[in-house]
């Protein structure tokens, strides 16, 4: 059996060691399980402590101390992991145990211990290579799809402007007929992969099936310089309905995460940067329950070098920058969240907020969603107007607070500005997002 050729391989240093280590171990243990006489399996635990040598020497990272351990005999065997029911080390059947990396191999399994060691040796090679890890979301992060059959009548032409599935490499917009789909890759996705991938280990997590999320990578890596096989569906998480790095081999210390959607990340949100929605299609508009028309229906699109990726890539590189600056010293401690609340915080710096009757009467402002939203990306809150306040942020223009920023010729916005900022992690203009511009959208949308 050949477990490197036929499942998917991390590229890597852990995952390429974890794939010749259970190609190598699985043929020893499947021999083993033979019943050898004395004499063979004298001479067989020589071999596979030969191999096991063999193995750990091929890897960079690995110490003295890994190799007298992985060189005992099958008696200690601490079982790091198995393939089906069998222990890839020594062949003894287990129950069922560990967490499962079903895009690696579909049957393979790892214990906590051995996850750890692996994540170890990556995050240690990786950061002599001076590179982090990055799990990109696909629906509305990097692409749009929609199911045939809900295109409208607008975009009807759409069929007629899409690309070769032979030759993905400058396309944007595919049909898939024999899934009855059609993607629209978002703008700047191109120059996005190939940069990010000069800081980061890349992974797509998807709450799409296995088979969508295999086809989605090979339009935005037809070639397979960015992804390998790190491609992970809603098929190999270990949570329903959630997204987790349990399933990913890298230290969350070291680990970003680009998504659209915040509740699919609850136990991760410091490696979190949330991305604005790509709406391309009008089934997307639909399904968020957005009111506005699509960029397709608008014959639209959203800017390649002021677009979200292009926000993001900007964002990421000052992150990996910070994470690398002084690289004389130990970074074996640091931790890309903190670099990441360094950025949010310079978003809104220098700016003093205060709320006026945008929070519930009764409820306490300091504990509001967009009080901490603001607080993040670096903003002062308070509750009462002062010589000091740059900002009043209203639903009303009527109200004392808002006057009072008229006359004082401050600022008055609506809460869409500190959405804006968190979203795009700039500050936005504030004429965009005035009282004035709130009420012609809210009259637009109704008509």
């Amino acid at each position: 059996m050949s477990v490197a050729s036929d499942s998917p391989v991390h590229s890597s240093s852990s995952s390429d060691d974890l794939a010749a280590f259970l190609d190598a171990e699985l043929d020893s243990a499947s021999d083993a399980s033979s019943g050898p006489s004395e004499e063979e399996e004298e001479a067989e635990d020589d071999e596979e402590s030969g191999l096991k040598r063999r193995k750990l020497e091929h890897l960079e990272t690995v110490d003295e101390e890994e190799i007298e351990e992985a060189s005992s005999s099958k008696g200690e065997c601490q079982h790091p992991g198995s393939f089906g029911n069998m222990c890839f080390v020594c062949g003894q059947k287990l129950e069922e145990t560990g967490v499962s990396f079903r895009y690696i191999h579909k049957e393979m399994r790892l214990n906590e211990d051995e996850i750890s060691r692996l994540r170890d040796s990556d995050s240690r090679f990786l950061q002599r290579q001076r590179k982090l890890y990055l799990v990109l979301d696909l629906d509305h992060t990097l692409l749009n799809s929609t199911v045939l059959r809900d295109l409208k009548p607008e975009e009807e032409y759409l069929k007629s402007h899409t690309h070769s599935l032979q030759d993905v490499s400058g396309g944007s917009l595919f049909m898939l007929e024999f899934m009855q789909m059609m993607t629209k890759l978002r703008p700047f996705v191109h120059s996005f992969l190939k940069e990010a991938s000069e800081m980061f280990v890349m992974y797509i997590y998807t709450m799409g099936d296995r088979a969508y999320a295999r086809q989605m990578a090979k339009l935005l890596d037809p070639k397979g310089e960015y992804f390998g096989d790190r491609v992970i569906s809603r098929d190999d998480g270990t949570v329903r309905h959630q997204k987790s790095l349990d399933v990913v081999l890298g230290q969350e210390s070291a680990v970003l995460i680009l998504d659209d959607t915040e509740n699919a990340w609850p136990n991760h949100k410091d490696n979190l940067i949330v991305i604005e929605r790509y709406h391309f299609f009008a089934s997307s508009c639909r399904q968020f329950d957005h009111k506005y028309k699509s960029l397709s229906e608008l014959k639209s699109d959203e800017s390649e070098p002021e677009g979200a990726l292009a926000t993001v890539l900007k964002v990421l590189k000052q992150a990996h920058a910070l994470f690398f600056e002084n690289v004389d010293e130990d970074i074996s401690n640091r931790d890309v969240r903190s670099m990441l609340k360094q950025v949010r915080k310079e978003v809104l710096k220098g700016c003093k907020v205060v709320f006026s009757r945008v929070f519930p009467t009764k409820a306490k402002p300091e504990d509001h969603p967009l009080w901490k939203m603001a607080e993040e990306l670096g903003a002062t809150c308070a509750t009462e107007v002062d010589a000091s306040v740059t900002h009043v942020v209203a639903m009303d223009v009527g109200t004392e607070k808002a006057r009072w920023a008229v006359r004082e010729k401050k600022y008055v916005v609506h809460r869409g500005w500190i959405d804006a900022a968190n979203y795009l992690w700039k500050k936005q203009p504030e004429e965009n997002f005035s009282l004035e511009q709130l009420k012609k959208q809210q009259v637009a949308e109704e008509e």
